[in-house]
């Protein structure tokens, strides 16, 4: 039986510099220099933490840090990326929230917007930049091997992705079709070409600049090299909401971070694992750069 479905292509989505986005970097930011130090009643918890984290780093186990969009909607990305750059912490985890969040600051200053008014005027979610670039990042990056975090992060750290030409990617894929082998990128490019062909994509490089990148928890990890795992659902992230939604590409992109997450809690024995779901103590706790 065929059942009405919804035609992603038909939403209209607004430019996000038309939304009212409820905060501004300058206002969330946490300077890793000047985040509070006194941990009043918290001081036993950061300490045993600090303890184990210390040991697992030395016994070369794996640190993960969990984290929700809380984390980086109150500004704690710099603190965190001072983890990853002196190597306390060496995976990181988060959903498709904590990377829209991080993408839209890096990308325009701003993020968060007004839930409640959004969704009576039925625009909630419907931004054109936010789910173009992120699906542009990720099928670019999935032809390359690529998970979500991880081409994400590129795509931020070096202001746009390269496409390759229609026609070679044509030729591989008749390639293949005359002689199939167990390639797993083969889908990849084929749901690439397919989003090259139906929004009209040209080959070569498409720039799009990030001013705050510096901010950026997903670039940081791509720099430092230390895997940054995304664990998205399939329509409740706003990038749904688009025209270039691609559930194949999210979940292939998804499939490869899951492995990769896999891979790190074979590492685990001895290790640690935090999880921040919420920045209520955020500042606090995440001093640990000074451990």
């Amino acid at each position: 039986m065929a059942y009405d479905q919804l035609d992603t292509r038909q939403i209209h989505v607004q430019p996000l510099a038309a939304r009212t986005s409820k905060h501004h970097l300058d206002e969330i930011r946490v300077d890793p220099e000047t985040c509070p130090l006194d941990p009043g009643s918290m001081a036993p918890a950061i300490a045993q933490t600090t303890a184990a984290i210390r040991q697992a780093r030395e016994r070369g186990a794996a640190v993960i840090l969990a984290y929700g969009a809380h984390l980086v909607r109150n500004g704690l990305g710099p603190i965190i990326t001072r983890l990853l750059e002196t190597g306390w912490i060496t995976h990181l985890a988060t959903n498709g929230a904590g990377t829209i969040h991080d993408w839209e600051y890096a990308y325009g200053g701003r993020s968060e917007e007004d839930v409640r008014a959004h969704v009576a005027a039925g625009c909630f979610g419907t931004w054109d930049e936010t789910g173009r670039y992120i699906h542009l990042a990720v099928l670019s990056g999935a032809i390359a091997g690529m998970g979500y975090g991880e081409a994400l992060g590129r795509f931020i750290a070096e202001d746009g992705c390269e496409l390759p030409e229609r026609t070679a990617l044509r030729a591989t894929l008749a390639a293949w079709a005359k002689n199939p082998s167990d390639d797993p990128l083969m889908p990849a490019r084929a749901e690439l070409l397919q989003a090259m062909v139906r929004h009209d994509l040209a080959a070569g490089f498409h720039p799009v600049a990030h001013p705050h990148k510096d901010f950026s928890l997903t670039a940081a990890a791509y720099r430092a090299r230390v895997p940054l795992t995304v664990h998205p659902g399939i329509g409740y992230d706003i990038i749904s909401n688009h025209p270039m939604f691609n559930g194949a590409a999210i979940g292939r992109a998804a499939q490869v971070d899951f492995q990769t997450f896999a891979g790190t809690l074979e590492q685990l024995d001895g290790g640690v694992v935090l999880s921040v779901g919420s920045a209520i103590m955020g500042p606090q706790v995440l001093s640990l750069i000074h451990i």
